[in-house]
């Protein structure tokens, strides 16, 4: 009953603003894609090593990655019924403020402005112009790229969300396809084939297995983070309580079954001990379907993924968290939780303003009669 209380008064709040909105353009598919596009970065394409240094048979490999997966669905289910109740932009921000205090959302979206995304953001870019120069061979810096492509990427999503988001969904689709790709080959053009056949455990079940498996889900869940993203653009969908809760679930599906296909075909080429010997695990799998030709196309799938995973990081977190947090509530005095219970409260406020003011002026004017008659 509270929380059914606390939902009508929310949604009275976002209704009695009468700001500027967010044009409503977007729909299921854009939140598949933004979803999607927010999990799937250059993490797949190497993490899966780390995870085979830990536990050494593929059934723990794939475990540890369905693992990830399942707790990834868990919290897409967390976050579809949370968009339902509170289909407001600024995501965590607005379900932070919400739900706690305001102070917490005013210190998370400075997290998210000086160290969160901005470092993510600046780590992506970086790989990305390091695959872009070695495919190309193109004599400039990598800090030439890295600036170049966020730069290009800033300008189409100002042109409004609608590029934003069909740059967005190119780049996801081109993703997917590479990674459809990566499996395909390695699969049918890898000549021998390591197989997955072995014990399903490398040491009896202890302590010391659990540790090694809670290792492994580290990389696991680095790789699987970033769909509860997709909640900052409620605010642009058509239908946010419908389309944003579905595109969670449907995209973070789409997410565990390209994963645990992409680390079946690991496991299969290069065996358990194979994978854990390379750093460069998708790599070495095209290398040997193609030789180098192959390595050098799915090195322009990895730059694609890591593109994609920029425009995702401008579409759906920077602008639309700092919009909805662009005046932040501590202050704006005390008593008020933000913007939506200001203007609530704005009628009460005027007039306790007016009363203010009326007593201010009395005392400045009988300090003047008391200065005079002294």
């Amino acid at each position: 009953m509270n929380s059914d209380n606390s939902t009508e008064r929310f949604q009275k709040h976002v209704s009695a603003d009468k700001g500027p909105k967010l044009a409503r353009q977007l729909g299921l598919f854009d939140a598949v894609m933004i979803v999607m596009g927010g999990i799937i970065g250059s993490g797949i394409f190497m993490n899966p090593y780390v995870v085979a240094r830990q536990v050494h048979t593929p059934l723990l490999i794939l475990g540890a990655w369905l693992a990830g997966g399942l707790i990834a669905l868990m919290g897409a289910f967390v976050y579809a019924e949370l968009a339902a109740r509170y289909p407001q932009t600024g995501g965590q921000y607005a379900y932070l403020r919400e739900a706690y205090h305001p102070s917490v959302a005013f210190i998370y979206g400075w997290a998210l402005l000086l160290v969160i995304q901005t470092g993510g953001m600046a780590a992506v870019a970086v790989t990305f112009s390091t695959y872009f120069l070695e495919i190309t061979h193109l004599p400039l810096n990598n800090w030439v790229v890295t600036v170049f492509a966020l730069g290009l990427l800033t300008v189409i999503n100002c042109l409004g969300v609608r590029a934003g988001s069909s740059v967005q969904n190119l780049l996801m689709v081109l993703k997917i396809l590479a990674i459809a790709a990566l499996v395909f080959c390695g699969i049918f053009f890898v000549a021998e084939p390591h197989g997955i056949a072995g014990p399903a455990l490398d040491q009896p079940a202890s302590l010391g297995l659990l540790v090694a498996m809670g290792a492994a889900m580290t990389p696991v869940m680095f790789a699987y983070g970033g769909w509860q993203t997709a909640s900052f653009v409620a605010g642009e969908m058509r239908e946010p309580r419908r389309d944003l809760a579905r595109g969670l679930l449907i995209g973070v599906c789409g997410v565990v079954l390209l994963y645990m296909t992409v680390n079946f075909v690991y496991v299969y080429v290069l065996g358990a001990d194979g994978l854990a010997a390379t750093q460069t695990p998708a790599s070495s799998v095209m290398r040997l379907a193609f030789s180098e030709r192959g390595a050098k196309l799915i090195a322009i799938g990895i730059a694609i993924s890591t593109l994609g995973f920029l425009s995702q990081g401008m579409l759906d977190r920077a602008a639309r968290l700092f919009r909805d947090g662009r005046r932040p509530p501590l202050l704006q005095g005390r008593g008020v939780a933000g913007p939506a219970h200001a203007r609530a409260r704005g009628g009460d406020c005027a007039a306790g303003r007016a009363r203010h003011c009326d007593r201010a002026f009395r005392q400045v004017r009988a300090d003047s009669q008391l200065r005079r008659l002294g």
